[in-house]
């Protein structure tokens, strides 16, 4: 789209069930999260996994959603060649704040019937780590809310700590 001027290079859009959707811009603490989560899973890694922050990948035919960050299967070539798929997803964190009803109703059920394993939503309103697991075709069958004084660890990586206090405080 942006190759034939419908959109501009700089336009902030996901494709979600065949929608362009603006995306809500980045404030600071969103994005101080974001590094946060880069940072952490990045030092954790030990080149177990990639960490892809706020890139695209392919749920199916009519979406692209971008999430905040992807925690992914090692890829020789980097994903340079296609974008990434469900099955090359270990995590999917979305960061909401002004995106939290978009996130939870429509990106997470598309998440859930495309099958990525677990997606993390960190509702910086709430303060809180809502952590989705067992996908299915309407969302995930497992739903946890964890707040200041709790840890999670991805499934794939329990080693993986990350103390909710520490990634929200301000």
């Amino acid at each position: 789209m942006v190759e034939v001027g419908l959109l501009r290079p700089d336009a902030r859009v996901e494709l979600l069930n065949g929608k362009v959707i603006d995306m809500s811009p980045i404030g600071p603490f969103h994005g101080g999260v974001v590094l946060r989560l880069t940072r952490l899973f990045n030092k954790l890694s030990k080149d177990r996994w990639l960490v892809s922050p706020q890139n695209s990948m392919s749920l199916d035919e009519h979406s692209e959603p971008q999430p905040d960050v992807l925690i992914l299967k090692p890829m020789a070539d980097d994903y340079i060649n296609r974008l990434p798929r469900p099955e090359d997803v270990h995590l999917l964190i979305e960061v909401s704040d002004t995106s939290l009803g978009q996130d939870q109703e429509v990106k997470l059920p598309l998440s859930g019937r495309a099958g990525v394993p677990e997606v993390w939503i960190v509702n910086l309103n709430e303060g809180a780590i809502e952590v989705y697991r067992e996908p299915h075709f309407t969302g995930y069958a497992s739903k946890n809310i964890l707040r200041a004084g709790n840890k999670v660890a991805p499934q794939s990586f329990p080693d993986a700590v990350v103390d909710v206090a520490e990634l929200l405080k301000r």
